[in-house]
């Protein structure tokens, strides 16, 4: 017994990967989807305008990052929007189309009841931030930008299916501000919630027992370049499969500077990655100059291993990114606080797997929460980079 459990200890000294980080144990992330709606008619446009029809996609989205850290008691950031657009047509009768951007951001409390094993009641309120970009004819504003704080407040029911996933059904609901000719948003939706709970010793062991390589730490350099288009940015964005995001503003060339820490990494496939990047960058258009200063967490899926190598896809969302300019080729790219996004394919080579390779397409966008958000397309990157 002492032997085994000797034998076990050095194999979670040697690799301490396995199990959560502080940060991740008792969070959470869940994503919703429903019923949204954001009645907006023409008493939202400025006076002297009006649509002979409004639009309303009724179909949206929610998502929540959130850490438990009490028991029934939890603090979570969410993101809320429609899926496509409200969209104003016919205005002033002369057949034109325009569409008005809005999302609502939140900062709330949960308190979650158990009614039993399987089923729990919970409440949420806390800060709403509604963000709304809207449009010009003829350089007069039509329907103005708004962006205003106030609550956002939620009930709904969780079903318990495991240790790691609940079902949850959710109603949120925020208020409209009449001085800025802002609608109420209200939310009716179905989804998932994973929870990240601390491993127990017995899987940490076992995840760490492999043999398999996941690097702790890689260094990279990375070259961008326009010169094949931007046929793979628009493949994947809203012009293709919409898995990736596209851009107004058009990059032309970068390089970059990357560190990456391995963090947490599962039995064979999954790793998780936090670090930081420089990039220096130039546009497409009017070759403006700039930088970018990135945080970024980085999801790994290891697809393939073999002996000379391993390959991997991976996807890496909303790192926050100082920029240095923020207009660019001509459009005002919204503040200096901007989000990061970035996804590609790449190996680790050699027998020690100390050599990396990888192909990638960037974005940069605020995530609307600022009215101007016209995007950044990054063409493709290929890096190459060291570990250890």
């Amino acid at each position: 017994m002492m032997l085994i459990l000797n034998a076990q200890d050095t194999v979670s000294t040697r690799d301490s990967r396995t199990q959560y980080p502080h940060f991740l144990a008792n969070s959470y992330f869940s994503v919703n989807m429903g019923y949204i709606n954001y009645p907006f008619t023409n008493v939202h446009m400025e006076s002297g305008y009006s649509a002979g029809k409004v639009h309303i996609p009724n179909f949206g989205v929610r998502m929540i990052i959130g850490y438990s850290f009490l028991p029934g008691l939890s603090a979570q950031i969410s993101y809320m929007r429609p899926i496509l657009w409200v969209e104003y047509k016919d205005i002033n009768v002369n057949n034109s189309t325009r569409s008005v951007y809005m999302n609502v951001g939140g900062l709330t409390l949960k308190y979650r009841h158990a009614l039993s094993k399987k089923l729990s009641l919970f409440g949420e309120a806390g800060l709403g931030i509604v963000t709304r970009s809207g449009f010009r004819i003829d350089d007069e504003p039509v329907v103005t930008d708004a962006t205003y704080s106030t609550v956002q407040t939620g009930v709904g029911v969780d079903l318990h299916l495991n240790e790691k996933w609940d079902l949850g059904f959710t109603g949120v609901y925020t208020p409209g501000r009449s001085s800025v000719k802002q609608p109420p948003v209200s939310f009716i939706s179905v989804g998932f919630r994973y929870n990240m709970r601390p491993l127990s010793q017995e899987k940490v062991i076992e995840n760490a027992s492999t043999g398999l390589i996941f690097p702790k730490n890689l260094l990279q350099v990375g070259y961008t370049t326009n010169a094949a288009g931007y046929g793979v940015n628009n493949a994947l964005s809203g012009d293709g499969v919409p898995i990736f995001w596209g851009g107004d503003i058009e990059i032309e060339k970068g390089v970059s500077l990357h560190y990456l820490r391995n963090v947490f990494h599962t039995k064979k496939v999954f790793a998780l990655d936090v670090g930081g990047g420089l990039s220096w960058w130039r546009s497409s258009k009017n070759k403006d100059a700039f930088f970018t200063l990135s945080l970024m967490p980085v999801l790994r899926f290891t697809a393939v291993r073999t002996k000379p190598a391993d390959f991997y896809l991976f996807y890496s969302v909303a790192g926050p990114t100082y920029i240095s300019k923020v207009k660019i080729d001509d459009q005002v790219s919204g503040k200096h606080f901007t989000f990061m996004d970035y996804m590609g394919i790449g190996m680790f080579a050699g027998k020690q797997r100390k050599l990396n390779a990888e192909i990638n397409i960037n974005h940069y966008s605020n995530g609307n929460i600022y009215a101007q958000n016209p995007g950044l397309k990054i063409p493709l990157t290929f890096n190459l980079g060291y570990t250890w």
